[in-house]
């Protein structure tokens, strides 16, 4: 038997195949099985700073699940809803269930690693497995920080690489051809606004007539609508600083923004009694915020109909900021009408879909640095003819 240390130090010992480590936390043991006397040694001293960040003997013994729900219910008050609910659906359908039982303690990176490896064997695709890689490793983070854990077992997780997807969005003629085939509709004014400034969908869902400066021929943006489980579409203010913005409106959009003006008019007349009024520019038929089924619905129908390619609602964004970019629109500009918060996020998203430009800039660069041919014998001759003037 290995020689033991005190229970201040704590002890090591073997017992059969396995090494033992133990520390004394609130007059209580604490123990660890390892393979080697060296993990144990390493266990024990980093059990001892746990200790002395405040750590107890309740909290050693803590599971991943139970610290992960603690911190989820005082998380997701400083987070959107959505972003809360996504969060909880994520954490309790791929985190508690396969791995929320092992002590918060003795989580390793293998463990970790081989969880998201089996994550995506049972089919949840590479970016779902980052998400549940980055809410685990913010949790961990949160866990050291309150005394809970030593370390971060999900910090240099190999992750799994994200497959590009070639973004999809309509050219300049099928746009034409588009808002040509729903001027009928009842949703033209939204689509025309969608294509013209590559706003999100719940950003103009959620506008409303005092967003608009006639004078100006302006449009602010300053909230977005979302659906939440059980209660229904709410408005939130945008994510982002960036994503609070003013976008200038052509004489074109008005126009449609006039005529939209006027529909809802007409709504507000038809549903009498039942009208309930948010002052929303783009309304349901009784005045609240609109739902997406009708408005997907008729997205397809239209698209259909004027025998163009079959995208998104979300692709009209991507459209948007294609048509500006090939049309030397200025990288800026674009990124805040698009309210991004860098430039850079821009040209990450956006930077391989602008070959105008790219051919413009292998143009200007060969007339700059191409050297005009020079005859060299033809040089010397005439330097020889001059000598000889001489």
């Amino acid at each position: 038997m290995a020689k033991r240390r005190t229970n201040q130090e704590g002890s090591i010992w073997k017992d059969k195949n396995k090494w033992r480590a133990a520390v004394v936390i609130d007059g209580k043991r604490l123990t660890c099985n390892f393979n080697t006397k060296t993990e144990c040694a390493v266990w024990i001293k980093e059990t001892q700073a746990q200790i002395e960040r405040g750590m107890t003997y309740r909290k050693a013994n803590l599971s991943l699940g139970e610290f992960i729900e603690q911190w989820l219910e005082i998380h997701k008050t400083t987070v959107a809803p959505k972003t809360a609910l996504q969060y909880e659906q994520l954490i309790r359908s791929y985190i508690k269930p396969q791995i929320g039982k092992i002590k918060l303690r003795e989580l390793k990176l293998d463990r970790v690693e081989a969880h998201y490896l089996a994550l995506q064997k049972n089919g949840l695709s590479p970016r779902g497995v980052r998400y549940v890689h980055a809410i685990l490793h913010k949790s961990l983070n949160d866990a050291i920080r309150r005394g809970f854990a030593a370390y971060n077992a999900a910090h240099g997780a190999l992750l799994p690489r994200l497959d590009f997807k070639e973004m999809v969005f309509l050219d300049a003629d099928e746009v034409l051809q588009f808002l040509i085939t729903t001027q009928e509709s009842p949703y033209h004014a939204l689509y025309t606004l969608a294509i013209k400034t590559g706003m999100r969908k719940g950003e103009l869902l959620a506008l409303k007539w005092t967003d608009i400066n006639w004078q100006s021929g302006t449009l602010r943006v300053q909230r977005q609508v979302q659906r939440i489980r059980g209660q229904g579409l709410i408005f939130r203010p945008p994510k982002t600083r960036a994503g609070r913005r003013t976008i200038q409106l052509g004489e074109k959009t008005l126009e449609a923004l006039r005529k939209q003006l006027e529909q809802c008019d007409l709504l507000r007349s038809l549903a009498g009694d039942y009208w309930e009024e948010h002052n929303l520019i783009f309304p349901s038929s009784a005045g609240t915020p609109l739902g997406g089924s009708n408005l997907s619905k008729d997205f397809k129908a239209q698209l259909e109909k004027a025998g163009v390619k079959r995208i998104r609602f979300h692709d009209l964004r991507h459209t948007a900021a294609s048509l500006m970019l090939n049309h030397n629109v200025p990288v800026i500009v674009v990124s805040k009408i698009l309210g991004h918060s860098k430039t850079s996020t821009t040209l990450d998203i956006y930077g391989h879909i602008i070959p105008v430009m790219q051919e413009e800039a292998a143009r200007i660069m060969d007339e700059i640095v191409t050297p005009i041919p020079v005859n060299f014998g033809k040089v010397q001759e005439a330097k020889a003819s001059r000598r000889n003037q001489i």
